[in-house]
């Protein structure tokens, strides 16, 4: 696939057309993915390899996207470590049922990627479907947003439990961040060794934090990691939302595309990020709630400011939401690749 669209972006080359895909390109919004989920939890889906990979096909095959994104989800290597992971099925997010304990920490130290091995398998089954179609994304939380989810539960916009551990007990901090980017690492080694050609760390939690924070508590450890995970074979992209304050820092972090939210205006973005990098995004997604109009101003806007860039992915700047029209979905994407270009 060094010639996919997406792949190329991420070199930052020349594009014959801007690659675009997104974030839950496969949900509720789809009839067919609600058919699927008749009778079943999300965790049942998540556990089925056919299932994975019949997912992860699906938007490249209805609505002609860049790539496909491994159906999974951040918090499955955690409830591989025995964490009790709770998802709403109704849209009320996900929680760690269960208050962090020192303990904890030897359940992330003891992770296998054989718990949770269904996710390689889904990658490896949904390659042989796509055929060549498409590249795949796989993912994982960076470290930060999955300690989020450990020491606060259910996230809160203050995320008071995560800062005073971080102010308080530094030593025991770092301990738990260690410990999560050995199961991060390990996690995403799998996926590529499975056929993963993009690794999107989603650390969705790090844009409350300060500048300063974020550069004491959490950079020094992604500019480890990243690298390392790099050495694999794959291209990063690492996405944070709210995360203006800390653009540059999540730059010099190593990835070699940031992702960005709806909250920032994407050429500002990338000046911050420097033209050394990619970037993708930044659409809001609920733009994609409302009329063929609308859509495309709204996407003509970020593709005159920086369409014809080298490095630029086409993206929302979050998830695609569930009471989204499919055929607004298509309509976005036949739009961003019927933008102009300079040929490859």
């Amino acid at each position: 696939m060094d010639n996919a669209r997406l792949i190329r972006a991420c070199r930052r080359e020349k594009v014959d057309r801007i690659p675009v895909w997104f974030m839950r390109q496969t949900g509720r919004y789809m009839p067919e993915y609600r058919e699927i989920r008749r009778g079943r939890s999300f965790t049942e889906i998540c556990r089925d390899p056919e299932l994975v990979a019949e997912l992860t096909v699906l938007p490249v095959e209805k609505f002609n996207v860049d790539a496909a994104i491994i159906f999974s989800d951040i918090l499955t290597p955690l409830e591989a470590c025995g964490f009790k992971v709770a998802i709403d099925d109704l849209g009320g997010g996900v929680r760690i049922e269960q208050a962090y304990s020192e303990r904890d920490m030897e359940k992330l130290k003891n992770y296998s990627p054989e718990s949770t091995h269904f996710v390689y398998e889904g990658i490896k089954l949904a390659r042989k479907l796509l055929g060549g179609k498409a590249p795949i994304i796989g993912f994982a939380g960076a470290p930060f947003t999955l300690a989020c989810y450990i020491v606060e539960g259910r996230i809160s916009r203050g995320l008071a439990r995560v800062k005073k551990m971080m102010y308080c007990d530094v030593e025991k901090w770092n301990e738990l961040m260690d410990s999560l980017a050995f199961v991060v690492f390990n996690h995403v080694k799998e996926q590529v060794r499975a056929g993963a050609e993009v690794i999107q760390l989603f650390d969705s939690w790090a844009g409350h934090l300060s500048p300063a924070d974020y550069e004491y508590y959490v950079m020094p450890l992604m500019r480890r990691l990243i690298p390392e995970i790099k050495k694999l074979g794959c291209y990063i992209i690492y996405f944070s939302t709210c995360s203006s304050g800390i653009l540059r820092l999540m730059s010099l972090a190593g990835g070699d595309v940031i992702g960005v939210d709806w909250r920032v205006d994407i050429a500002e973005a990338w000046s911050l990020i420097g033209y050394d990098k990619g970037i993708q995004g930044n659409l809001d997604p609920a733009v994609l709630l409302s009329c063929r109009e609308t859509i495309e101003r709204a996407a003509r806007k970020i593709l005159e400011k920086v369409g014809r860039k080298p490095g630029f992915i086409f993206n929302l700047g979050h998830g695609i939401l569930p009471e989204t029209p499919p055929h607004n979905v298509k309509l976005l994407v036949d739009y961003v690749h019927s933008y102009e270009v300079d040929g490859a």
